[in-house]
């Protein structure tokens, strides 16, 4: 109640702001609102949408993909050039590019930047075991050395957590983290940062088109109700939909259908999803995690929970990237799931124990946790207890890797618009025992499952393109949809909504907002 207190002072006495004492001219600063804190703004640390929304604004990209997955050159000069044998790639880099501090942008800072990552970047698979080596042939003038062809390599030079940093402002945290600051090239400045409050104003120096609005004030409030009301209310300018609850996601939606405020609307590429951990008793066994995934039904959930909105999914990969619909995981079975687990001993009194942990901070797990536990209650009663555990979702994300959660409720979004974006985090394994994986992705995102099997698909896909490729990463997903390391839930769109008198909020295809194209209008 205090915090929320401190927020609303907070944006009251921003709103004085924008009124100057020499001036009746009203500011252009927009005040953008979100659950949830932003633990780190290191972009070798950072993972979730929102505070890669923020480095989205203060940092800019080699490359972006546009809605056709087609490379756009940024700090690029120019498209990569590819050697004959694929093993190296040559990027010319724009000049005249100032950092934040006035350092300028040249091939040493995406050096020094790729270098860092690769060094202690968490997002470790958005490397992997690319890139062997960085040259610096000249100031503007990049070669990046691969240790193998890579087809994937478009991802890895549009993904935000690659964004080149100033060598002079990290030269003391080129080995450990720097999280509540940023210099890079991008076209806002941070002007403060606490996990609550960040504000960030336009770059004056930015290479290109400077930003349409005066500065984004992004507010973090502790709960879904303050945030909806924050926007009823006209306290703040635009809201995003991270972690609000689907009661008011529906609300909010009826609001844009009757015209009183403005949604806006990213392609589905948010996936939900639940890790089992295949590693241990009781979901070492490939029947009792196929009953599970057969007991959960995902139409009466989105129903229930997200009024429709969310689209029930048994896939891993959006379809925007598959270019298909194609399913490939366990359908709702309920009969063939006491089948499966009469057949493992359980029923007719003896009851699987089934512990799911959820996102306690996250309003649409809690929800799919109890209509599943409802549900299960309802058709499988005798064969399968479900028992809820709340943990706050950093908290979880801290304890994936040690194995203690049975089963746990996650979401994720790629880092780069891409299939592999999606199946390498949670499907891929350096180092693996029979079925299990003991390092790698699969580890820290807590199924603990592998197959070499999967590994040398991963190899074969990289040396190939379009068609072929897509086949090879599908047919990854395939062998994964009959191992069931994880039960997918729904897919998402990412949602804002805006004010009237601001513009409609447009995303990217990478789910991120442009907050340089937020602007008032009417006035």
């Amino acid at each position: 109640m205090h915090n929320n207190f401190l927020i609303a002072l907070f944006v009251f006495l921003i709103s004085l702001s924008q009124y100057s004492c020499v001036s009746n001219i009203k500011s252009k600063r927009i005040i953008v609102a979100s659950s949830g804190k932003i633990e780190s703004l290191d972009p070798a640390r950072a993972s979730t949408l929102k505070s890669l929304q923020l480095l989205s604004s203060l940092g800019d990209t080699l490359y972006e993909l546009n809605s056709e997955g087609e490379l756009i050159p940024e700090l690029a000069a120019g498209m990569p050039i590819f050697s004959k044998d694929k093993l190296q790639i040559i990027i010319n880099l724009k000049k005249n590019v100032l950092f934040h501090d006035g350092t300028l942008f040249n091939s040493n800072a995406i050096k020094f930047s790729f270098d860092r990552f690769k060094r202690i970047g968490t997002m470790n698979y958005i490397l992997g075991n690319k890139i062997k080596s960085i040259e610096t042939p000249s100031e503007y003038s990049v070669i990046i050395n691969l240790n193998k062809p890579s087809s994937s390599v478009n991802g890895l030079l549009t993904s935000i957590n690659l964004t080149p940093i100033s060598p002079t402002y990290y030269k003391d945290y080129s080995d450990k983290f720097l999280n509540d600051k940023f210099v890079g090239t991008g076209k806002y400045i941070l002007k403060r940062f606490s996990n609550e409050i960040q504000i960030i104003d336009p770059n004056l120096n930015y290479w290109s088109d400077k930003p349409n609005n005066e500065g984004i004030s992004f507010i973090g409030y502790s709960n879904s109700s303050s945030l909806f009301g924050a926007l009823k209310s006209k306290q703040i300018d635009v809201l995003l939909s991270n972690s609000i609850d689907d009661i008011q996601r529906n609300n909010l939606n009826l609001l844009s259908n009757n015209k009183e405020i403005k949604e806006g609307m990213s392609p589905a590429t948010e996936i939900s999803f639940i890790s089992l951990r295949t590693n241990s008793y009781p979901l070492n066994n490939l029947n009792v995690r196929l009953a599970i995934a057969k007991s959960l039904n995902r139409d009466f959930i989105s129903e229930k929970v997200s009024y429709g909105l969310r689209q029930p999914s048994r896939s891993l990969v959006p379809p925007i990237y598959k270019k298909n619909k194609k399913e490939l995981w366990p359908k709702y079975d309920p009969l063939e799931a006491k089948v499966l687990l009469q057949k493992e001993g359980y029923c007719n009194g003896n009851v699987l124990d089934f512990p799911l942990t959820y996102r306690s901070n996250v309003p649409a797990d809690k929800l799919i946790a109890l209509s599943w536990q409802e549900q299960i209650k309802n058709i499988l009663n005798e064969c399968i207890n479900i028992k809820l555990n709340g943990v706050e979702s950093t908290t979880i994300y801290k304890n994936l890797s040690l194995g203690i959660y049975t089963a746990v409720i996650l979401d994720w979004t790629g880092a780069y618009s891409d299939p592999e974006a999606y199946l390498t985090p949670l499907l891929s394994c350096s180092e693996i025992d029979g079925k299990n994986c003991i390092k790698g992705e699969s580890v820290y995102s807590g199924s603990f499952w592998g197959s070499n099997t999967v590994e040398d698909l991963f190899l074969d896909s990289e040396n190939l393109n379009g068609k072929e490729r897509l086949a090879k990463l599908i047919e990854i997903e395939k062998i994964a949809s009959e191992s069931i390391p994880y039960i997918p839930i729904w897919i998402s769109s990412q949602k804002a909504w805006s004010q009237n008198e601001i513009s409609k909020p447009i995303f990217n295809g990478a789910g991120i907002i442009s907050m340089s194209d937020l602007k008032f209008i009417n006035e």
